[in-house]
């Protein structure tokens, strides 16, 4: 019996602070703890994460999580191995503060300090819950990301697609906030769009009709603002464009998905069959999913969804791809700066504002 590999996880690069334990046991991932304090109630005012009140929510509290994590692992810090916190990408204030208090926890117990790529966590996420054999196409909608990558094998990844400006997270909250829903965005478009015409408005699809894996979410957004500007805002009015906006991102995750299953198959030779991992925030929206398996079913291919708790941003994630850089002596000095932009396929260009033509 391979002695366990245990790893302290610390995640604050949004709005949540999260720390979690995470051991690996025999091949066998075991979340011991992991806890989560979201930060809702600070930011929903505002209709946005406001990053200054963030980075303080995270200070004012992560010193009782990492203790509460502690307690619920049934372990004590000479019983944990490494610690792992996100350094990035996301909100500098934020990351400060999990990455110092990594950092001080490191030093203090004479431990490996582990600097973890956020979107590597959400790209490993699935492996706590299931065993998945590398290659898989990743598909991450969050907040702040959308982008599709292929994961080659661990510490090996290639972007195929990302947005040219809005996340998709983003573009849900931005349209919620000009409906006047409320904040998250995502949940309360989803509960509005049960109930409404999804064929009332038609919305556009920027770049639908490129043969590339790119996103453009920014004139969607825009189109519904103008609408919004034209209609007395009543409850059916929300409701029938909630469900407009939904579909309408429905349609577009469905053609650009195809779009990089395709680009998988002809740039990775396997013969293994073909997985995409959903992960991200907007991954728990449902209508999203069941559109996604019907395209498993037409492009013969499988869509794995993490549980809900792990589709948001968590420290077990963050754990676990803690324990994957242990196992390869993957550590990093303790002056190791955050990284606001952090690409996880280090050679994928900045798209942010680009124009993308391709076929």
């Amino acid at each position: 019996m391979n002695k366990p590999i245990r790893v302290m996880g610390i995640e604050s690069s949004c709005d949540e602070t999260s720390v979690s334990i995470v051991e690996k046991r025999d091949n066998k991932i075991n979340v011991l703890s992991n806890i989560v304090k979201s930060q809702i109630d600070i930011h929903k005012y505002y209709g946005g994460v406001v990053p200054e009140l963030a980075a303080r929510a995270h200070s004012d509290i992560i010193d009782k999580l990492i203790k509460l994590a502690i307690d619920q692992s049934g372990l004590n810090l000479k019983k944990i191995d490494a610690i792992a916190a996100t350094a990035g990408p996301g909100l500098l204030g934020g990351l400060l503060v999990g990455v110092v208090a990594g950092k001080t926890l490191a030093h203090y117990s004479n431990k490996p300090f582990i600097a973890i790529n956020h979107l590597e966590g959400h790209a490993l996420s699935i492996k706590l819950e299931r065993d998945i054999n590398f290659p898989y196409l990743l598909l991450l909608v969050s907040g702040g990301h959308t982008e599709f990558t292929i994961i080659k094998s661990f510490n090996s990844y290639k972007r195929i697609g990302t947005t040219i400006d809005d996340a998709l997270g983003e573009a849900f909250d931005k349209t919620a906030r000009i409906l006047n829903l409320g904040y998250p965005g995502g949940p309360e478009i989803e509960k509005y769009a049960a109930s409404g015409d999804k064929n009332r408005f038609k919305l556009p699809m920027p770049l639908i009709k490129e043969k590339n894996s790119h996103f453009s979410f920014a004139g969607l957004k825009s189109s519904v603002a103008n609408i919004v500007a034209e209609h007395r805002c009543t409850e059916k009015f929300k409701r029938d464009m909630a469900a407009s906006f939904q579909e309408t991102v429905n349609r577009i995750i469905f053609k650009k998905t195809q779009n990089a299953v395709n680009e998988f198959r002809k740039l990775v030779k396997s013969k293994k069959d073909l997985k995409v991992v959903v992960a991200g925030g907007v991954a728990a929206n449902k209508s999203i999913r069941q559109s996604l398996k019907e395209l498993g079913e037409i492009e013969d291919c499988e869509f794995l969804f993490p549980s809900i708790k792990y589709c948001t941003d968590n420290g077990a994630m963050i754990a676990l791809a803690g324990i994957e850089r242990f196992e390869r002596n993957k550590f990093n000095k303790l002056n190791f700066k955050p990284r606001p932009r952090w690409p996880l396929d280090k050679n994928a260009l900045f798209m942010k504002g680009k124009r993308v033509v391709e076929g």
